[in-house]
């Protein structure tokens, strides 16, 4: 029998509140009951670490993603993060998951077929015998400077502008916002939608309508924070101007959850 370091007293007396893994690409198949993908994500795992444990099972991690993170589904991931916490002997354990989700969208005249891609994030931390895992997507629009337009004798300047929603959940109801639902939302947010695949009848229509709805990031952030609370929704916006004018990019960001409504009321 190999000696089993990792398991040894340590008397130094200090826990450790995270360790384990991370930057590890694997291939894995989202699927959401709704959108479905399968491609290469990047998995972080961690675990607390007792004060009297030396170290953890890191090999037992890369085992988790292998035999129960081959299939990534939002809704499951209390009980594959239960399994987990059997499995590495720990009472606390957070899982990350990051991958690009691709859907598909069609120019407004012209109606050709494209796929946009956005970046999915998925945090879940199991203590306490809960679960919560937050899922954070992050797409692209156009935003169109209301400023601008209000000076200038004859157009504006506009940009592109990544938009990033995340929400929250715990228990039966970890995933309340799927994906698609996610992106939707986000692409209503600009000044006009993002289009891969354009012709130049799609440009003319994409220009004026940026045009006709001009948006601070500001207005992105609080106009996308409304429609997520009117869901009632625990979530945080954050939106960034890759400004094309400026040296400097223009940010936003909102946070907002029912349960610290209640308690400012």
């Amino acid at each position: 029998m190999l000696p089993d370091i990792q398991d040894e007293f340590d008397p130094r007396g200090i826990a450790l509140h995270r360790v384990g893994i991370a930057g590890v690409r694997y291939p894995t198949r989202f699927y959401d009951g709704e959108t479905e993908q399968s491609g290469v994500a990047n998995f972080d795992i961690a675990v607390g670490l007792d004060a009297h444990r030396r170290g953890t099972h890191m090999s037992r991690m890369v085992s988790v993603i292998h035999e129960t993170l081959s299939e990534v589904d939002p809704r499951t991931l209390p009980v594959t993060l239960k399994a987990a916490a059997i499995r590495l002997g720990a009472s606390e354990v957070e899982v990350q998951v990051a991958l690009p989700v691709a859907t598909q969208v069609i120019s407004p005249v012209s109606e050709h077929l494209s796929w946009q891609t956005s970046d999915l994030r998925l945090r879940a931390t199991w203590r306490s015998e809960t679960c919560r895992v937050e899922s954070s997507v992050t797409s692209e629009v156009t935003s169109l400077c209301p400023c601008s337009k209000a000076i200038s004798d004859y157009g504006a300047h506009n940009q592109r502008s990544a938009v990033e929603v995340t929400t929250a959940g715990h228990g039966d109801d970890c995933y309340p916002l799927a994906f698609g639902r996610a992106v939707e939302l986000i692409r209503q947010a600009g000044s006009c939608p993002i289009y891969p695949l354009v012709k130049r009848p799609d440009e003319r229509v994409i220009t004026m309508e940026a045009f006709e709805h001009p948006l601070f990031v500001e207005d992105m952030a609080r106009d996308l924070s409304i429609r997520l609370r009117t869901r009632r929704l625990e979530h945080t916006v954050r939106v960034r101007n890759f400004e094309s004018i400026h040296s400097h990019d223009a940010v936003a960001e909102v946070q907002w959850s029912p349960q610290v409504e209640r308690e400012n009321r």
